[in-house]
């Protein structure tokens, strides 16, 4: 049997058990391996400890629950497996940087990020294609200019974007050299969240390249500037049109971003697309990066 096939046991043995006290050796006893050894593999295939991503799961197995505000936090945190409703706070203040009673008043906020489960295709695109630890970098402030639409993400059951963005980059690329001042060589997807009149959070990909200055706007088209902000870039190997790619982004959410003492700053996400990306290429490379700033104890 194959590592990725004894981890995914120990993993399927913990989603069995997220409502109840998870031993650590019982998750390496499942997966029939020696408890250093399955953490060892576990840390290397993930880049977290077991005990951190136990922790996580079970705090996103909760947090549908605490919607519910019938349900005292005592009581979710008993059902997801916790002790007492100080061991469940003190978890979930690390993961989130506020408690649980906070995030029944903030949970309609962007980019509340849950623990994503770990599955085999998982394993492998971590394993494979990306980079686990991503370059700490300022991007300097660019202009930029391009073709932007509304999309439904990937958290929802009717996401559009593999078929959105296809079409989106066929339309835009031979349109390039219309736009005035281009920097060639690289382009960029940038997504961002804008809340409308109604409270309602939309998401928006705009496929672009940057100018050295900015003259007249194409028609349909439109400008931006990406201001000056640090970032943490991560390497994806692979076709973007594809679960792996998803998944490169739930990783960086749901493990990376909760692990690392930093937070998203809700800037815009940024997409590179530079010489080494071929877009029908297993071997193509793309950078996608997360604005962040240090989390404030």
């Amino acid at each position: 049997m194959k590592y990725i096939d004894s981890i995914q046991l120990g993993i399927d043995y913990i989603e069995d058990n997220l409502d109840k006290p998870i031993p650590l050796a019982s998750v390496s006893a499942h997966a029939n391996m020696s408890h250093w050894h399955f953490q060892r593999i576990f840390k290397a295939l993930t880049n977290e400890t077991l005990k951190s991503y136990v922790r996580s799961r079970r705090i996103a197995n909760s947090m549908d629950s605490l919607f519910n505000k019938e349900r005292s936090i005592l009581d979710v945190a008993i059902s997801s497996g916790f002790e007492s409703h100080e061991s469940y706070t003190r978890a979930f203040q690390k993961l989130f940087g506020y408690s649980p009673s906070e995030y029944r008043q903030r949970a309609s906020q962007a980019l509340i990020i849950k623990k994503a489960r770990f599955d085999q295709g998982y394993l492998e695109n971590l394993h494979q294609n990306l980079s686990l630890e991503p370059r700490i970098y300022t991007v300097r402030a660019k202009i930029l200019v391009g073709v932007k639409i509304e999309v439904i993400g990937i958290e929802s059951d009717k996401t559009n974007i593999a078929e959105k963005l296809p079409e989106l980059w066929e339309s835009f690329m031979p349109r390039v050299s219309e736009i005035d001042n281009t920097i060639e060589g690289t382009c960029y997807g940038i997504i961002t969240i804008k809340e409308n009149t109604k409270g309602e959070q939309k998401l928006f990909y705009m496929a672009c390249i940057e100018v050295s200055k900015l003259g007249p706007t194409p028609k349909g088209m439109e400008s931006t500037k990406l201001s000056e902000q640090q970032y943490a870039e991560f390497k994806h190997t692979g076709q973007v049109n594809t679960d792996h790619f998803n998944q490169t982004i739930s990783y960086i959410y749901s493990s990376w971003l909760l692990g690392s003492n930093m937070k998203h700053t809700y800037g815009p996400d940024v997409e590179t697309y530079g010489p080494e990306f071929n877009y029908q290429s297993d071997d193509s490379v793309v950078y996608y990066a997360v604005p962040i700033e240090s989390q404030r104890d």
